[in-house]
């Protein structure tokens, strides 16, 4: 990795601080002008013939997923969003009045959201996996639920939107294919900042985004099907075309593969430019990526603890590249308006964006920042720096 190079690559870094890699990161030059290259074969063609001469490039998209994730192309399927991924697994789990979720009290807010209103909906119960001390998941109360309830599907978030938390997927993995429970697992902050191996996982369904730390265009996303899925008939609640064939009047025939998780229309410039996005990391390499976000954020964390007035809320026995604080007597106000000042690109998580955490750790809100690879140690004393000025 060669910083400088890195760095190059995006046109519009001098002059800021970019921290809001965990919101929307910031794209590498390569990927807006595959985004525009193919958007002006479009303006040339028309949608139809230029997807059709843009197959192979369209293809690379499943192959680079499964690349990325340790799986094969055939697991892979193309969503609009994270969400549209996560809503499309969980549509496919057969529930009905009485059945269980197990959950964490970590997940994404809108995960939260939908098991609620599976609840209210449909009448299933949502279970919450305790916390230890140290803010890690209580995989002894884990055992305990799954074994008490038979739940009907596990669902737990890797990292937290409001928090640098690194949840144990792997422990909880582990059990699930021992108790053949389906796992879901929302990785919408983890990939692209760590090594994310769906066969160390053991997980059923991967959703992820493309815009965070994977730097790739908003609008897309990816989810991650296991065989063991795709052998049965689990589908989304609602298919079209691209998903099954509708062979008789009465029925339709699945896809064999994840297509049956996509939708037919698509935005294949986007899909282009999140392609060339997960060729851009793997030129580095995901090993070292996560190496050096490590000494990063390292270095961040260790210079906040010296200032005074600062407090960090990022619990758990591992934590990642999200950093969330407040520092003491200042408003969120007057810390927006001085990164606003200083160029300092960040993220706000309120309240509702994790509910069960703030309440337990009396906030309701804090700031998020969130370096990624192409930051430097000079942006992040810079940071600090700004920080300790307040």
């Amino acid at each position: 990795m060669t910083l400088d190079k890195i760095r190059a690559d995006i046109p519009y870094l001098e002059n800021k601080i970019f921290l809001n890699s965990a919101g929307a990161s910031l794209m590498p030059h390569q990927v807006v002008e595959k985004i525009n290259a193919y958007l002006q074969r479009e303006e040339e063609l028309g949608g139809y013939f230029a997807a059709d001469k843009s197959q192979v490039e369209i293809q690379e998209f499943y192959e680079e997923t499964a690349r990325l994730l340790h799986c094969q192309p055939r697991n892979i399927a193309f969503t609009h969003d994270a969400t549209d991924a996560y809503v499309k697994a969980l549509s496919s789990i057969p529930l009905q009045s009485g059945d269980v979720i197990i959950t964490s009290n970590d997940d994404y807010s809108s995960n939260q959201i939908q098991f609620i209103s599976l609840k209210k909906r449909l009448g299933i119960q949502i279970h919450h996996i305790k916390n230890l001390e140290n803010g890690d998941l209580d995989i002894d109360n884990f055992i305990e639920l799954i074994e008490k309830h038979d739940p009907k599907l596990v669902a737990i978030t890797h990292i937290p939107t409001n928090s640098g938390l690194i949840q144990d997927v792997e422990a909880v993995g582990k059990i699930c294919r021992e108790k053949s429970v389906p796992f879901l697992v929302d990785a919408c902050q983890s990939v692209g900042q760590l090594n994310v191996n769906v066969q160390d996982i053991q997980c059923d369904f991967l959703s992820a985004t493309g815009r965070k730390f994977l730097r790739g265009p908003r609008g897309t996303g990816f989810l991650y099907v296991s065989d063991r899925i795709l052998e049965t008939d689990y589908a989304p609640l609602l298919l079209d075309a691209k998903g099954a064939k509708w062979n008789r009047q009465d029925n339709y025939v699945l896809s064999e593969t994840a297509i049956r998780f996509q939708t037919w229309e698509a935005p294949y410039a986007l899909i282009i430019g999140l392609t060339e996005a997960m060729k851009y990391l793997q030129s580095f390499g995901i090993d070292k990526i996560e190496e050096y976000n490590h000494k990063l954020i390292g270095k961040f964390r260790a210079n906040l603890s010296s200032i005074s007035g600062v407090q960090t809320y990022d619990r758990g026995s591992r934590t990642c590249n999200i950093v969330t604080f407040r520092k003491k007597d200042k408003s969120l106000e007057q810390i927006k308006e001085v990164f606003d000042s200083n160029r300092l690109f960040f993220s706000v998580s309120e309240i509702e964006w994790g509910l069960i955490d703030f309440s337990k750790k009396g906030v309701d809100w804090v700031i998020r920042l969130s370096p990624h690879y192409f930051n430097s140690v000079d942006d992040i004393d810079r940071a600090s720096q700004i920080i300790e000025d307040l």
